[in-house]
C-alpha cells in the first residue's frame, strides 16, 4: 500500500456547488478503479464520481448535503494495483434516505455478501452448453435472452410452457388488457346514452370474443418465436430444475436434458397465490387465469380481493352484463394507493356494482347446488349469500421454492424470494434473478428492465439497476396510476410536502370525452420543490403517467413542469395545470392568494 492521496471532483460540465446526495463508500472499503464513490445531483440530472484507480478508502471528507465543485477533495484514498484489491464490501449502497432527494426503496433484497467474479464453466458439458442460461421466458426472461444474444452470447431460453411471454402475455397483461378494451367499447356505448346516443342491447358472443382475444396473443407469441430465432436464441421447452450450481435439468417432451452454463439468469416468476379451506376443485372457483378464459358470465360474480387483478377482472365482467361484489381485508380499494385518488374509481363502480365490503373477509365458502355459499367476517359484513362464480384475486406468490435452487447453491427467503444486490447477482456469482421472483413489484416493466441489467452485467458492462421509482398502473375504468412516494409514505416519514390537485372537471379535454371525474395529484418537497410523487385518476391514466416518472428520474421540480408547454386541449396538461397550482401561477382555475 502507498500513501493516501487525495480523490477530488473532476470535471462535471461546468456545474458548481453540486450537492452531494449520496456517499456510496466508508473508510475500509476496497474499490475498484471506476468503481462510484459519491453521486451527485445538478439541476437536470444525477451523476456518480467514480474511482480514478483502485485502493482502499482511508478517510472521507463529504457527507450528503454537502456541496462539491470540480477541484473538491472527495476522500483520501490508499492506492493499490487493480489485481490485489478485492471486490467491494458493498454491492448495494442503500438509497438515500434524504428528504431532498427521495429514492423509491429498492426492489431488490441485499444479497448476504457480495460475491467474487466469477469465471467461464470449466467442468462436463450438459446435452447443451449456453453461455447464458435462461430460465423462463416472460417479460423478463426473454427481454435478458435476447439482450445477451444482442451483446454475442450463445443463449439458451427454457420455457415450460408451448409459447414465449409468460404470465404477462399469455394469462395476465396482455389477455386482460385486451377484453378491458372491449369492457371499455361497452361501458361507452352505454355512457352515451345521456348524450342523446343510444345503441341497442349488445349481443355478445364469448365464442367471438374468445377467437379474437386468441388472435391477439397468437401475434404476440409468433412475434417472440421470430425474434428469438433471428438472434439463435435457442429455445428448450421443458420444466427446469437446478442440478447443480453449473447445471439444469429440463423435463422435455422428449425426455431429460441437462443443460450446463457458464451464467445464469432465474425469471421463474411468480404463481397465483392461495389461501387455505377454499373448494379450488369447484369449477364455479375461479383464479385469474381461468377468469380470462371467460368460462361464462355468470349471473352474480363475487370477487376476492379489491387490488389491481381483482378490479381489473371485475370490470370486464360487470361490462359483460355480471352483477358484481367485491370483498376486500383492508379498509381501501388498491390498499398501495392513495384513497383520494382511488375515489373516483370507488364512486363510479359503487354504482355499478352490486356491492362493495371493506373491511370484511371471506370466513367459509360452501358450495351448494344452485351456487357457492359465502359466509363473511367484519364489523359491516353482510348476511351469507350465493354466487354463481367466485374470483380469488388475493394475489401471487414467487416460484424461488420451485426450482431447486438449492442444488445450485442459491438463497431463497423464507417467503420464496431470491435475494439479489444491485446487479442482480444472487449470493452464487455467475447466477441471476430478475422480475417477481427477485422481489416486489410484480410488475413486467420491472422485470423486462431487470432482464437487460442481468444481460449487461453478465457481458461486462458497469450496468445496475438504479431506478429511482416504478410506476404502477390499475387498468380499471378509470384507470388508477401513480409514481414515486405516496402521500402516506411522505406522512409516514414525517416529511414536508406540497400537494396540488388539479380536478378533471376543469380540463377542456376530459369534459368534451365525458370524463371529468379524474384528479392529476403531484406531490413536491417544500424547500427544494422537487417532484417527489405523483398519481392520476382518470381516462387513460396509465399512458400519462410516464411523464411524471421520466419528470421524477431527472430530478424535475415543479416550475420545470409548469413552463413545459403542453399541448391544448389534452389530458396531459393535467400535470402542467397541477405544476401550475404548485407555483401559484394557473389561470384555469381561481386560486385564493396565500396570505
Amino acid at each position: 500500500m502507498s500513501t493516501p492521496i487525495e480523490i477530488k471532483v473532476p470535471d462535471i460540465g461546468g456545474y458548481k456547488d453540486v450537492p452531494v446526495i449520496e456517499v456510496l463508500v466508508k473508510p475500509g472499503d476496497s474499490v475498484k478503479k471506476e468503481d462510484p464513490l459519491i453521486t451527485l445531483e445538478s439541476d437536470k440530472a444525477t451523476m456518480d464520481v467514480p474511482a480514478p484507480r483502485a485502493g482502499v478508502v482511508r478517510e472521507i471528507k463529504v457527507k450528503s448535503g454537502d456541496k462539491v465543485s470540480q477541484g473538491s477533495v472527495i476522500l483520501m484514498l490508499e492506492s493499490a494495483d487493480a489485481e490485489a484489491v478485492p471486490a467491494a464490501k458493498s454491492a448495494a449502497p442503500a438509497a438515500p434516505a434524504e428528504a431532498k432527494a427521495p429514492v423509491a426503496p429498492a426492489p431488490h433484497a441485499p444479497s448476504a455478501a457480495t460475491p467474487a467474479p466469477s469465471v467461464p464453466y470449466a467442468g462436463p458439458k450438459g446435452d447443451l452448453h449456453a453461455e447464458v442460461l435462461v430460465l423462463g421466458a416472460g417479460p423478463g426472461g426473454y427481454t435478458a435472452a435476447f439482450r445477451a444474444a444482442d451483446l454475442g452470447k450463445k443463449v439458451v431460453l427454457v420455457e415450460r410452457y408451448a409459447t414465449l411471454g409468460g404470465v404477462c402475455l399469455n394469462v395476465g397483461c396482455i389477455p386482460s388488457k385486451a377484453l378491458l378494451h372491449i369492457a371499455k367499447v361497452l361501458t361507452e356505448a352505454q355512457d352515451a346514452a345521456h348524450a342523446g346516443i343510444e345503441f341497442g342491447q349488445p349481443k355478445i358472443s364469448l365464442e367471438k370474443l374468445r377467437a379474437w382475444k386468441s388472435g391477439v396473443l397468437g401475434k404476440l407469441t409468433k412475434g417472440l418465436s421470430a425474434l428469438a430465432k433471428q438472434r439463435q436464441v435457442q429455445v428448450v421447452q421443458g420444466k427446469g430444475e437446478f442440478a447443480s450450481p453449473h447445471t439444469l435439468k429440463v423435463q422435455t417432451s422428449d425426455g431429460a436434458k441437462t443443460i450446463s452454463f457458464d451464467h445464469c439468469i432465474i425469471a421463474a416468476g411468480s404463481s397465483i397465490a392461495r389461501i387455505p379451506g377454499v373448494p379450488y376443485d369447484d369449477k364455479r372457483m375461479i383464479d385469474s387465469t381461468s377468469a380470462l378464459e371467460l368460462p361464462a358470465v355468470p349471473r352474480r360474480l363475487l370477487v376476492i380481493g379489491g387490488g389491481i387483478i381483482g378490479l381489473e377482472m371485475a370490470t370486464v365482467y360487470d361490462a359483460l352484463g355480471a352483477k358484481v361484489t367485491v370483498v376486500e381485508l383492508m379498509d381501501s380499494l388498491i390498499p398501495g394507493a392513495d384513497p383520494d385518488v382511488v375515489r373516483p374509481l370507488a364512486k363510479r363502480i359503487e354504482k355499478r356494482y352490486e356491492n362493495i365490503l371493506l373491511k370484511t373477509k371471506v370466513a367459509r365458502i360452501e358450495p351448494q347446488k344452485d351456487g357457492l355459499n359465502v359466509t363473511f367476517d367484519g364489523a359491516h359484513a353482510p348476511k351469507p349469500d350465493v354466487f354463481d362464480f367466485i374470483l380469488m384475486a388475493v394475489g401471487r406468490r414467487p416460484n424461488g421454492r420451485e426450482i431447486n435452487a438449492q442444488a445450485a447453491g442459491v438463497n431463497v427467503n423464507e417467503r420464496g424470494y431470491i435475494p439479489v444486490d444491485r446487479q442482480l447477482r444472487t449470493n452464487v456469482p455467475h447466477i441471476h434473478a430478475i422480475g417477481d421472483i427477485c422481489g416486489e413489484p410484480m410488475l413486467a416493466h420491472k422485470a423486462s428492465h431487470e432482464g437487460k441489467i442481468a444481460a449487461e452485467v453478465i457481458a461486462g458492462h458497469k450496468a445496475y439497476f438504479d431506478a429511482r421509482t416504478i410506476p404502477s398502473v390499475a387498468y380499471t375504468d378509470p384507470e388508477v396510476a401513480w409514481m414515486g412516494e405516496t402521500e402516506a409514505q411522505l406522512k409516514a416519514r414525517g416529511a414536508a410536502y406540497d400537494k396540488a390537485v388539479f380536478p378533471w372537471a376543469a380540463s377542456g379535454r376530459a369534459l368534451s370525452m365525458d370524463r371529468d371525474e379524474g384528479m392529476t395529484k403531484l406531490l413536491f418537497d417544500q424547500t427544494s420543490r422537487r417532484l417527489l410523487g405523483a398519481a392520476i385518476v382518470g381516462v387513460n391514466a396509465g399512458d400519462l403517467i410516464s411523464e411524471a416518472v421520466l419528470a421524477y428520474e431527472m430530478g424535475a421540480d415543479a416550475a420545470d413542469l409548469s413552463l413545459t408547454i403542453h399541448p391544448h386541449p389534452t389530458l396531459s396538461e393535467t400535470l402542467f395545470f397541477a405544476a401550475e397550482m404548485a407555483e401559484g401561477s394557473i389561470t384555469d382555475l381561481y386560486m385564493p392568494k396565500k396570505h
